[in-house]
């Protein structure tokens, strides 16, 4: 498989290869951002007792993507890229299905779980066709543009749930997830050749699979910055479980909830084309740390202010700080997958997988329990970005220092064989 940032003999552009890939991974983002306009009247047509369980909706989601994508991975690496994205439609719309008519809480939580499940194959196979084509900084500038288009969803999909809320009832914004999966389906079958090669494709063994969590093991930086890359993610995670409501308690906004939430995503997507057009200047390191430095530093202070000042700061100072914090997100995604996927361009499918499950996993983890320790106030929030990005940095210093000392070690090794 080449390193190439050629394509790989594919004819599709790369302004609708981008979009491609921002519809594949826009799922995930509108099964979540879709649905939190929806949280109060989804908990009181389930009747749940205690009103902080709805944020499982979102947790049960990121469940299924984080187990999805240990079959997905494989999938991928054995019967091609398409395929497995066609499975993982399939499974996506069995889930969407149970939550639009589920009538209790453990029924919606198994179809979001099957969401999950299905949405893991595009999150999967959009990094492992990305990175059949690109490599290095090309590969986040890339994925930083996927981010930039991708955004437009999570910017829009608030609005489209709260006006599908008012018009057809919170149902039907389920029927729309499983319109969008089957557009980004029929798109890919259309018009976007497969991406591995025959002579690249790996049986599924146990044996094969060992050998590859072996390979992707051995590369400690790798390790250290998909450690990282949780910690970024659990603060991504933290926030989309309870912003709604931190909103509606704290802030009593309802209505007009997804005009603030989309405020903030178009933050993000700003940031990603930025990320996009400076990183191979900067460099993915540089980037990564002074994204860490800038969260660490206005979480903190947000953090003191709360503390010493004003538990209850006016909105539009918290939109100030969110904006600030989530313009680093870009920053740390898309570089520190790069940057983990970097030596392991020949088993991209399988190590994607690993590193996306991975990453989920932590996130997942952190995020219910800082949810569990909402109290109707910011600080449980903005301790978590402050407390999460320290490790990060820390996770992505350390992943350097790795790296080097891996790829000194790798330089004599070929020294001392070419000299035997």
């Amino acid at each position: 498989m080449s390193d190439s940032p050629k394509t790989a003999g594919a004819s599709l552009g790369t302004v609708e290869f981008v979009a491609l890939m921002a519809t594949l991974t826009s799922l995930t983002a509108l099964s979540i951002d879709a649905v939190l306009p929806a949280f109060t009247v989804i908990g009181e047509d389930l009747q749940l007792e205690n009103s902080n369980n709805v944020q499982f909706i979102i947790s049960a989601l990121f469940l299924g993507l984080s187990v999805g994508q240990f079959f997905f991975g494989p999938v991928s690496d054995r019967f091609g890229r398409k395929p497995a994205v066609y499975a993982g439609s399939v499974v996506f719309a069995l889930g969407a299905v149970l939550a639009a008519t589920a009538t209790s809480l453990p029924m919606m939580l198994f179809g979001r779980l099957l969401q999950g499940i299905g949405a893991s194959a595009h999150r999967t196979v959009v990094m492992a066709i990305i990175r059949d084509k690109y490599v290095g900084a090309e590969m986040a500038r890339i994925l930083s543009f996927v981010t930039a288009v991708f955004i437009i969803v999570p910017t829009l999909a608030p609005l489209i749930g709260q006006g599908i809320l008012f018009a057809a009832g919170w149902r039907a914004i389920f029927v729309i997830m499983l319109i969008m999966a089957s557009v980004g389906c029929i798109w890919l079958a259309v018009r976007q050749p497969e991406t591995l090669k025959p002579e690249n494709r790996r049986t599924i063994t146990p044996k094969v699979l060992w050998q590859g969590l072996e390979e992707v093991v051995s590369h400690k930086a790798t390790l250290l910055y998909t450690a990282a890359s949780g910690f970024v993610f659990g603060t991504m995670m933290t926030y989309l479980s309870t912003a709604q409501p931190m909103f509606a308690d704290i802030y009593d906004v309802h209505e007009t909830f997804p005009l603030y939430f989309s405020g903030i995503a178009v933050v993000f997507g700003m940031a990603s084309i930025v990320n996009g057009r400076i990183v191979r200047r900067i460099g993915l390191q540089n980037m990564c740390r002074a994204a860490l430095g800038i969260q660490i530093v206005a979480s903190l202070a947000f953090a003191l202010y709360l503390l010493f000042v004003d538990s209850t700061p006016a909105l539009w100072l918290f939109m100030t700080y969110l904006s600030f914090a989530f313009f680093c997100q870009p920053m740390l995604n898309g570089n520190l997958n790069a940057m983990s996927m970097e030596p392991l361009g020949h088993i991209a499918g399988l190590a994607a997988t690993l590193i996306g499950a991975s990453t989920t996993f932590i996130a997942l983890i952190l995020s219910v329990l800082v949810g569990r320790f909402y109290d109707q106030t910011l600080l449980p929030l903005s301790f978590a970005f402050c407390v999460f990005g320290g490790i990060a940095l820390v996770l992505v210093v350390l992943g350097a220092r790795v790296q080097k000392a891996e790829k000194i070690a790798s330089s004599n090794t070929i020294s001392a064989e070419a000299s035997a």
